[in-house]
């Protein structure tokens, strides 16, 4: 495909009338997102970057999709973002136009900016014309989560989201056909790239939830959704739905048993809740990998064995390898224990870092290879296991090098434990000593220290029980439900 949404634009035809986008009770059409898009991008040329607050509305649709077909990168920006961060992402940007819904109130901080109200009932005048810009010039600038400093602004040029979606397509046989519901936040490639470019590049419909429910799950898959897509957080919400006896649950049960496909990203699904659903429903959710800088670069495919702690091999033109702490390749990464940091190169790698030359120096080894900085081991068969974060998940303890999920998903399976986390501190005699935070599931009567760790020790192996255990009400999240670590060590 030369265009990066081929469908949206094809003119007249079956697919104009086609419904594309859904949010409540708004609803565009392909025809309608075409001329409203176009309506807005006509106002666009020659912009520089453009943000767009990114609610999950269909207004934040139509400004992205304005933006590609104008040529001009857009900037997402996190409705609930911080003052600080938000005032770092906008200087760092320099947006010289900010898209909004006409109902927006937005932050001081954006006042200085040119605001462009966006209109989903618009129609462009007759006769405009937008070129497709080349393949390598940059579609979005997605800032990551700013972990270890200040958010960095990922330049993702069309040719990467174009990669991206087709190896998805590819693996996940997923057509104009499938009608995907979610209910993710779109200033993230998640929700917006796989979860609304997805389908407006393959000329299916999305279904956006707003806010998360498993009611919201069950209507849509029982009328018509063929695909879900969700972060751990909201499967584990769908399997403690599952386990009542409440009427409700047959129904979500019945929903998912229907779908043809359940996709869990962002995080690790938990072993734990993967068995819960695939009881219920007879329904495997399948995992996939990727990153902001890399968009996707594993998974497990539709016609594959969803194997439960695993996200599956590499997509379609995605070279993958593990490495050593010195940068060298595994002699055999297949072997029992072997563990190294995931490098990846391919079409689907962004372009750098805005204003960042020495950060995008330093995230590529040799020969274009990115260092994820994640650590897995690989199955015989190019099955993918991540182990964790390098920075956080990797622990060092007598000598052993263990990840932190294995000990989490074997924590989550003691029926006393409702959520769990793993890290290392330091300890004069091994190193590093591991340490589960663990929220009980009855508070009231939480597992003692020594049951816990003669569980895990059952379980894995004797050096990756638990040394200390602490006791926590609910662990510390971020937007897309992922465990912030390094808020348990503070």
């Amino acid at each position: 495909m030369t265009s990066l949404l081929p469908v949206l634009h094809a003119g007249s035809g079956p697919a104009a009338a086609q419904e594309a986008v859904r949010f409540g009770e708004t609803t565009l059409t392909y025809a309608q997102l075409a001329a409203a898009s176009d309506a807005l991008a006509e106002r666009l040329t020659g912009a520089g970057r453009v943000a767009v607050w990114a609610t999950p509305t269909a207004e934040t649709v139509v400004a992205v999709v304005a933006a590609l077909r104008a040529g001009v990168p857009a900037v997402p920006l996190n409705p609930k973002i911080g003052t600080h961060e938000l005032a770092h992402i906008v200087a760092d940007s320099a947006p010289s136009v900010v898209l909004a819904g006409a109902g927006d109130v937005l932050p001081p901080v954006l006042a200085a900016v040119d605001r462009k109200d966006v209109d989903t009932a618009a129609a462009a005048p007759d006769g405009v014309v937008f070129p497709e810009p080349s393949p390598e010039s940059p579609a979005l600038i997605v800032y990551t989560s700013g972990t270890t400093g200040p958010p960095k602004g990922a330049i993702l040029p069309r040719r990467a989201i174009a990669a991206s979606l087709d190896a998805l397509a590819d693996a996940w046989q997923w057509t104009g056909d499938d009608v995907l519901v979610h209910a993710l936040p779109l200033f993230h490639v998640h929700g917006l790239i796989l979860g609304v470019l997805g389908p407006l590049r393959l000329g299916g419909s999305v279904r956006h939830l707003g806010r998360f429910s498993t009611e919201g799950v069950a209507r849509e898959l029982s009328s018509g959704a063929t695909m879900l897509f969700g972060v751990p957080t909201m499967y584990h919400r769908i399997a403690e739905a599952l386990g009542t006896a409440a009427p409700a649950a047959a129904e979500l049960a019945e929903a998912l048993a229907g779908a043809r496909l359940l996709v869990s990203g962002s995080a690790a699904l938990p072993v734990h809740d993967h068995e819960r659903i695939a009881a219920a429903t007879g329904r495997r959710v399948i995992e996939r990998y990727g990153m902001t800088e890399t968009l996707m670069n594993t998974g497990v495919r539709a016609d594959g064995e969803p194997r439960p702690g695993t996200v599956g091999a590499p997509l379609r033109g995605v070279e993958l390898r593990l490495v050593e702490e010195d940068g060298t390749p595994l002699d055999d990464p297949t072997a029992d224990g072997a563990v190294g940091e995931i490098q990846v190169r391919g079409p689907n790698l962004f372009a750098g870092y805005l204003n960042r030359p020495d950060a995008t120096a330093a995230a590529f080894a040799e020969d274009g290879w990115f260092r994820t900085g994640d650590m897995a081991a690989l199955d015989a068969d190019g099955y993918v296991r991540i182990v964790g974060r390098k920075a956080t998940d990797l622990i060092k303890s007598g000598g052993y090098k263990i990840g932190a999920g294995e000990i989490e998903n074997a924590l989550l399976d003691h029926p006393g434990v409702r959520e769990a986390a793993v890290t290392g501190e330091p300890d004069p005699d091994l190193g590093e000593r591991i340490v589960a935070w663990v929220v009980p599931a009855d508070p009231a009567a939480p597992p003692t220290e020594a049951e816990l760790a003669d569980h895990v020790a059952e379980q894995l192996a004797p050096h990756k029980r638990p040394r200390t255990v602490r006791y926590l009400k609910a662990l510390p999240r971020n937007d897309m439900g992922k465990i912030m670590k390094r808020s348990l060590g503070a």
